[in-house]
């Protein structure tokens, strides 16, 4: 825990306390972490929004980004018609910030990336900061799994997708598991009985628990 905190705040001394606010952050951030809009594109997405104009640009994959939703510390960007990216910036010590980032994508089911940033962009290791779930950790506390109904239903649970999603209004992360999803309409009713409801976490000082 200790080599956590320290990483941290070395990242985020030694780069300094820049663009603390999100607009900044987004027009700020390198091209690479979304390629469909470039530099001047997205600080004309914050103007236009900023305007109370809709704020839609076409992109570089021939298709429209939208932002949706901007705030002092949140952004929700629909990047294209099938993909999204929110991000969060969440207080560490003395007015500095880590960027959560949420990169989805909606395929069969929706699927998310989880990553973390300084706010120079600068990339923090996502394990210190938020411990993925797991396909166990959504099923019901108490199930018998030695039950053959659940060993069936278990069965096609064969790869975890989950969706994650930051609230605009607080400091917390929601992971969804979206793998029943991409199941027929019967195998869903099967599994329903057996999972939990999604994982919410909260930011705690330097990390979400």
């Amino acid at each position: 825990m200790r080599r956590i905190i320290v990483t941290l705040l070395i990242c985020v001394y030694a780069l300094g306390m820049n663009a603390q606010d999100m607009a900044g952050v987004f027009t700020a951030m390198p091209d690479q972490y979304i390629p469909q809009l470039e530099h001047a594109w997205r600080k004309d997405l914050v103007d236009l929004y900023n305007s109370g104009k809709e704020a839609r640009l076409k992109n570089t994959m021939n298709g429209f980004s939208i932002l949706q939703k901007l705030t002092n510390d949140y952004l929700l960007l629909q990047t294209t018609e099938r993909s999204t990216v929110e991000m969060k910036l969440l207080p560490l010590v003395n007015n500095t910030y880590v960027v959560c980032m949420i990169s989805t994508v909606n395929g069969p089911a929706p699927d998310s990336r989880v990553e973390f940033f300084t706010t120079n962009w600068e990339p923090l290791a996502a394990s210190d900061l938020f411990t993925q779930p797991t396909s166990d950790w959504y099923i019901k506390p108490g199930i018998d799994k030695e039950d053959e109904a659940y060993q069936e239903v278990v069965s096609y649970l064969d790869m975890d997708l989950v969706q994650y999603r930051l609230s605009p209004d607080n400091q917390t992360l929601t992971a969804i598991y979206t793998t029943p999803q991409y199941l027929n309409q019967e195998t869903r009713k099967k599994i329903a009985p057996y999972l939990s409801e999604p994982r919410v976490y909260t930011w705690e000082k330097y990390h979400f628990q």
